[in-house]
């Protein structure tokens, strides 16, 4: 009976055995089921990944593009503000030609005024321009550039019949190229840009003179313009005329009627020609236009005309420059009071022939003097005297003893013409600092 069942349950191991192969076998293809199934789950996961990171690209782009759209459209609208602005202020006034009614005089040179954001300063600085250019507006028509929107300055600038009014508004992000720089340097550059183009290009004047809206021009400014216009048309190397003398503080100044060339371009209150513009404005700097236009890749040689005595007054201690040197440079300086006849004085002197003549035998004819307690000799000689310095530093020292500027930019010392500074003391007496390249130029020697 024993040996029956012993036989029995080896004949059910067999089943058993294939039964659990069997399910091995089943479990193994459902798992490898499953893990076909994972990988493709997977692989779609990714896909889907991707195309959502394709979608959501699309939509920043587009994004940008709309904001891109947006701007455009903001400076549009102002733009079209600005130019109904116009409309209703040339039809108020009735401005149909910037010349006089009958349309034969042709203008010396345009006249503008930069602004901004100072109305007190800029209704101070039409006062004293009227007074000299209304009686010959026609010769030099008026305008107001305002940068940007202050109401202030606008309605300032558009209570005046006898000018015209230019808004410049621009919405390009301001980016500075050093940390800690000022923006209004950056916005400054622009605006000059863009109201000189104005004024050569659509308004298709000749010469420009540009003021600043914290200045006082002197009685003869505008005779002096004229005249330093006439002797830019003969003389090519002349870049720009000035009305401003950095060293032009009432110690420091004596003859209205003396007029210097220098390769250092001064500013404040300039003019220039269409000519020159033409080859500035494609390469106008993005900020600092002034000390870009010191560079002497930019002037190339060329040079400026200077007054002795001054021929406008910057009384604007409040500004971009943040009163920079106002109290020490700017609030001393003199305003030319003389009547001069610019008409009847000949200038053929500054012409680039016959400049370096004249002047090289002014410093000649003067004292040298040397060595230690400069100034107390200078006093004490009745004569005009010549210092020769031998760098940028000695030069510093120099200037600093007698009180004149002693900044450099490119090589280049304010006011100086090859090197020359020249400056007065005691009211009449002229000093003369002489650096080491101007003995060679202006053949100079020492006895």
């Amino acid at each position: 009976m024993v040996r029956m069942m012993t036989c029995d349950f080896r004949f059910l191991l067999i089943p058993a055995a294939f039964m659990f192969i069997y399910i091995q076998m089943r479990l193994f293809q459902t798992q490898s089921q499953y893990a076909d199934r994972l990988g493709s789950a997977i692989e779609s996961e990714n896909h889907c990944t991707s195309q959502m990171r394709g979608l959501i690209d699309d939509v920043s782009i587009k994004q940008s593009r709309i904001v891109a759209l947006e701007d455009i459209k903001n400076r549009q609208d102002q733009e079209l503000v600005q130019l109904k602005d116009l409309i209703q202020t040339f039809q108020r006034r009735g401005i149909a030609k910037l010349t006089d009614s009958g349309g034969q005089q042709i203008p010396v040179a345009a006249v503008v005024i930069m602004a901004c954001s100072r109305a007190d300063y800029l209704e101070r600085t039409v006062k004293s321009v009227f007074k000299y250019q209304i009686p010959i507006a026609s010769k030099y028509p008026l305008f107001i550039s305002q940068d940007g929107s202050d109401q202030a300055v606008k309605s300032k600038a558009l209570s005046y019949n006898q000018l015209t009014y230019m808004q410049h508004l621009d919405f390009e992000p301001v980016i500075t190229e050093r940390p800690g720089e000022l923006i209004a340097y950056y916005k400054i550059a622009r605006h000059y840009k863009w109201a000189l183009d104005q004024l050569f290009y659509k308004h298709k004047f000749s010469r420009v003179i540009i003021l600043e809206d914290d200045m006082e021009i002197a009685p003869d400014f505008f005779d002096y313009f004229e005249a330093a216009a006439s002797l830019m048309d003969r003389d090519k190397t002349i870049m720009a005329a000035s009305s401003w003398n950095d060293n032009g503080q009432k110690q420091f100044v004596h003859d209205p009627y003396a007029l210097y060339r220098s390769d250092f371009f001064p500013g404040l209150g300039w003019m220039l020609k269409r000519s020159t513009w033409d080859e500035l404005s494609p390469k106008w700097p993005k900020a600092y236009w002034d000390d870009w236009l010191r560079l002497k890749e930019n002037h190339k040689g060329r040079q400026f005309i200077r007054p002795e005595v001054c021929r406008t007054y910057n009384f604007g201690e409040h500004g971009s420059s943040l009163g920079q040197f106002f109290s020490q440079y700017l609030q001393p300086i003199k305003l030319n009071d003389v009547k001069v006849d610019w008409k009847a004085k000949d200038v053929g002197y500054l012409t680039e022939g016959n400049y370096t003549k004249y002047f090289s035998g002014l410093v000649r004819q003067a004292r040298p003097i040397q060595g230690s307690d400069l100034v107390l000799k200078a006093q004490n000689i009745e004569a005009d005297i010549r210092i020769r310095y031998r760098d940028q530093p000695e030069f510093e020292r120099i200037a600093g003893e007698f009180g004149i500027f002693k900044e450099w930019k490119d090589g280049v010392p304010r006011t100086a013409y090859k090197g020359v500074v020249v400056f007065r003391i005691q009211t009449t007496r002229r000093v003369f600092l002489v650096g080491p390249d101007s003995v060679k130029q202006l053949e100079i020697r020492d006895s």
